[in-house]
């Protein structure tokens, strides 16, 4: 479904992804964790488009879609919940939800995925007139993800979503993120909670300096004794 080869990125004479590979195939949750400045949130930036590989491509369906606009890459199935929520404080819940669609014209059936968000965030539909930017963290978390689900998309990606969240909220997110993956989208996750990311995800890579260092299946990961070391805490 995606798949990116030997990407690089640059930011000055900063190299920030060097000849990143990754393969998402259909129906996978596959998770990208490393350290803070590993180039994860850049990777995915890079995949919706909003900064500009120095080179490399990026493949959807087996279309290059690497000089492609980032309403062009919504249209044709990606959607992105950023890192810190970015939800629009000033605009009510509903307002943000309707954004998320502004790219389609299927009036039905945008009220259809709006019912879809309420029922699967139910908090959402509660405070459905409430301005964006007096919800909770976990809220807005919701809101966030919610919004990117409102495009349609065949992948959502999903960066950092448990960050600064209370415990019993990040097994509430992690849980909601299966149900959306369950219910037929596919799902590349950038997470530093990576105990978390790994026990749901099919697939993971490791990043560290913009480059990825090791890949397995999620389970594999978990016993690794390195992965254990630099990020589970053993």
């Amino acid at each position: 479904m995606l798949e990116i080869k030997n990407l690089n990125v640059h930011f000055g004479v900063i190299h920030a992804l060097k000849n990143v590979s990754l393969t998402v195939n259909e129906g996978e949750i596959v998770t990208l964790i490393g350290a803070n400045g590993a180039g994860k949130t850049t990777t995915l930036r890079t995949i919706s488009g909003l900064k500009k590989p120095t080179d490399g491509f990026i493949f959807l369906d087996g279309k290059d879609i690497t000089n492609t606009t980032p309403q062009e890459r919504v249209k044709m199935g990606i959607s992105q919940s950023p890192e810190g929520r970015r939800v629009f404080p000033t605009m009510t819940v509903l307002e943000n939800l309707e954004l998320g669609a502004y790219l389609r014209k299927d009036k039905k059936e945008i009220a259809k995925d709006l019912e879809m968000v309420y029922e699967r965030f139910p908090r959402l539909k509660d405070r459905r007139k409430q301005a964006a930017g007096t919800l909770s963290g976990g809220e807005q978390q919701m809101l966030a993800i919610g919004r990117a689900l409102m495009s349609r998309p065949e992948i959502l990606l999903l960066d950092e979503p448990s960050m600064g969240l209370a415990p019993l909220l990040v097994q509430e997110i992690f849980s909601i993120i299966k149900d959306i993956n369950e219910a037929g989208t596919t799902i590349l996750l950038v997470e530093q909670n990576a105990s978390m990311a790994l026990q749901i995800a099919n697939r993971a890579y490791v990043m560290e300096i913009g480059s990825i260092v090791l890949s397995g299946k999620g389970s594999e990961l978990m016993q690794s004794d390195d992965i254990k070391k630099a990020y589970l805490g053993g």
